[in-house]
């Protein structure tokens, strides 16, 4: 069995458990802002435009949640997670990534954006970020099927995210990129597709999202009407087990599964027993001996 895990990528590069700090930019989302309605069918706008104070301060707090977890030494991740947090001029972001960046404890820096808000001088400012500390830029792909990213709304083509990767990879940047298995319309096959492509595509790491429906976002208006089936534990499994094995070994695994906040969580109910998911993902890998690489062709 082997898939190259991130939690085992940082303690070999750090020594330690390397933490993430959730923080916000207060940026927002240009998909949202384009169609005026919620962006993506699946955003649940979560946190958008948050009022959540200082950098300092949010890595204070940000650590202070992660405290009762660690044991020995700790390093951590600033992570600018919610929304398009380079849906912003060079000139607003800057202090902000540098102030996360200031910690001598913080060792890695990483963006979540969409690959259309990724101009050259904003491709500038990361990769001057980059000669400070490491940067990490997560693009939200989901999907390399025209006719389920449009159903989506994703708001870009597949050449916007080409690009984007070409770009960052060019200044050194590495790059995660997000799929989401289960999604309205979308078969295994095809599933499997994506994960081959981005492994392709240059990317460093991939996260693997379960679709999961949220309340007060339309998804949840499309799964109320049963338009939207969502996936058992049974089936999630073994197509997420195939994308592994469809992937390059060196490509870092980042997330095996994805959940919401429990409060507005619809379905798959299971989904919301974080411990119980990450078990029994774990012992089918290992009861199927699942290969990361096993059938990956560049």
């Amino acid at each position: 069995m082997y898939w190259n895990s991130l939690n085992e990528v940082l303690k070999a590069q750090y020594g330690c458990k390397v933490y993430k700090l959730s923080l916000s930019s207060g940026c927002g989302c240009p998909n949202r802002d384009r169609d005026g309605r919620h962006g993506c069918i699946f955003c649940d706008g979560a946190g958008a435009f948050a009022a959540a104070g200082s950098i300092p301060d949010q890595l204070k707090e940000a650590k202070a949640r992660v405290a009762g977890k660690i044991k020995g030494d700790a390093k951590y991740i600033a992570y600018f997670q919610s929304f398009t947090n380079t849906y912003a001029s060079p000139e607003y972001l800057k202090p902000l990534f540098c102030a996360a960046m200031e910690p001598d404890d913080v060792v890695i820096l990483s963006i979540a954006t969409r690959p259309d808000c990724l101009d050259e001088p904003i491709l500038d400012l990361l990769e001057e970020c980059n000669r400070i500390k490491p940067v990490w830029v997560e693009l939200g792909l989901q999907t390399i099927h025209p006719e389920v990213a449009q159903h989506i709304r994703r708001g870009y083509p597949l050449s916007c995210y080409d690009r984007a990767v070409r770009e960052l990879k060019k200044r050194g940047i590495s790059v995660i990129v997000h799929q989401i298995l289960g999604l309205p319309g979308e078969t295994q096959e095809q599933m499997v597709e994506t994960t081959e492509y981005i492994g392709r595509s240059g990317a460093d790491g991939i996260k693997l999202h379960l679709l999961h429906v949220l309340e007060g976002t339309e998804l949840a208006d499309e799964w109320r009407k049963g338009e939207v089936p969502v996936l058992e534990l049974e089936e999630y499994i073994p197509i997420l087990e195939q994308c592994i094995e469809h992937l390059p070994r060196e490509i870092v695994i980042h997330r095996l599964t994805g959940d919401g906040a429990k409060r507005d969580l619809l379905a798959p109910l299971w989904s919301g027993d974080k411990k119980r998911v990450l078990n029994a993902i774990h012992r089918a890998f290992l009861r199927d001996d699942v290969e990361q690489g096993r059938w990956y062709q560049n």
